[in-house]
């Protein structure tokens, strides 16, 4: 939905992670690695050759966890986060994204809904953005082009690559779909990868020798995406000021109840809920960046200027006071 990312920095903490942060589920496995992470730049740094930025909707402590496998040009994860989060995101530009959900929960791809038996697909070098709740669960893989064509070759099947470039959702066969997110987890489960992710790939290359592109997109998706872009970046040129929703309607030449269909619809939240979650999350970026600063000033940077609204704010989406930021650093 944006063209470019922008400048990056009440869920229950999940407690049933087993692994340290920045260790390997499996130690003679230099390929795997399973990375704990509480803060969701962390997170969004944490997958190899991704450009990402995250921003947290919901209320709570963020806990995320990645398990992550890779060799050559080819990646396979797991995502699980605590907090519902918007993301952006970007992938290698020789590669394609294949973004399957643990269970369908209603995320949503560049403001379309992800059904069940339905896969994400995005080719390298063009940024998509994610909505993806509360305790959320999703599988990856990413791989080279020429490595999927190859594959495919070496199986008797045939990829149309330019059939994928074009697509956000491929619409796909329920028992190959449950194959393969078997297949995924098998691997990232088990320290006997050398056949594994053969398996993962043949298992996607079946996916998609059965899957059809979803098109049922409605004319004024685009429209209602331009409006929900607009509003992004107009929100970050004037990061001083106290944004409403009237100076959005005036500026945007849209009424009130076209900007809250357009936000509800692309993003699922409404529009000032999108303004505080927006700017609480750049205040905590800054604050966690350190030096030498003072909340209240950070706050009134960010448009906040009723210091106790935007500190009760603050805790309630992050599950801490904002001085819990610079006392972390000092």
């Amino acid at each position: 939905m944006f063209a470019a990312l922008p400048r990056v920095g009440a869920a229950p903490v999940m407690h049933h992670f087993t692994h340290p942060a920045g260790q390997s589920a499996c130690s003679a496995d230099p390929a795997r690695r399973t990375i704990i992470a509480h803060d969701v730049d962390e997170q969004a740094q944490n997958l190899t050759q991704w450009e990402q930025h995250y921003d947290q909707v919901t209320a709570g402590r963020f806990c995320g966890v990645l398990d992550e496998w890779r060799t050559g040009d080819l990646q396979i994860f797991r995502e699980r986060n605590s907090c519902a989060l918007h993301q952006i995101c970007n992938v290698r530009p020789d590669a394609l994204w294949f973004g399957i959900e643990a269970e369908a929960r209603g995320m949503r791809i560049n403001g379309r809904q992800v059904d069940a038996d339905m896969i994400m697909t995005r080719p390298g070098h063009h940024a998509f953005e994610l909505m993806t709740p509360d305790q959320h669960e999703i599988l990856g893989i990413v791989i080279g082009r020429s490595t999927l064509l190859e594959a495919a070759e070496r199986e008797g099947r045939n990829i149309d690559i330019q059939r994928l470039t074009g697509a956000e959702l491929l619409h796909v066969e329920h028992q190959v779909l449950q194959a393969c997110r078997q297949r995924i987890g098998e691997l990232l489960a088990s320290c006997e990868t050398e056949n594994g992710a053969d398996q993962v790939v043949a298992s996607l290359i079946d996916l998609l020798d059965s899957s059809a592109v979803d098109s049922d997109t409605c004319p004024s998706l685009a429209r209602r995406r331009r409006i929900v872009r607009e509003t992004h970046e107009y929100v970050l040129g004037h990061q001083g000021e106290s944004v409403t929703v009237p100076q959005l309607c005036e500026q945007l030449h849209v009424s009130r109840r076209t900007l809250q269909y357009c936000f509800e619809n692309v993003l699922g939240l409404s529009p000032m809920a999108y303004l505080r979650y927006l700017r609480l999350n750049e205040v905590r970026r800054q604050l966690v960046r350190g030096g030498e600063l003072r909340v209240g000033d950070v706050a009134a940077a960010w448009g906040f200027r009723n210091f106790s609204q935007f500190s009760c704010d603050y805790k309630k989406l992050f599950g801490e006071s904002p001085s819990c930021a610079l006392k972390a650093l000092a």
